[in-house]
């Protein structure tokens, strides 16, 4: 149990869009990303990628329309 069980198993989409040089110039603290774009942002690796894929700084992107059984998406909640 725990996060060693997390990475690894399916690349994660992200709320924002991907812009790879919004991170420059976004702000220092909780920064939302793009408000549009053409590609949603994915975090991690999946059970398929490489080793340095599979942690949770590495950042990709993909079409919003795509799918796999190594992409996944984790659901959120404000804690009470």
């Amino acid at each position: 149990d725990g996060v060693d069980d997390k990475a690894g198993n399916v690349r994660g989409w992200v709320w924002d869009w991907f812009d790879p040089n919004y991170y420059s110039a976004s702000p220092g603290t909780d920064p939302h990303g793009p408000a549009s774009g053409s590609a949603r942002g994915e975090r991690g690796g999946s059970w398929q990628d490489t080793a340095s894929t599979c942690r949770v700084a590495y950042r990709s992107f993909d079409s919003p329309d795509a799918k796999g059984n190594d992409l996944g998406f984790r659901l959120v909640r404000t804690a009470p």
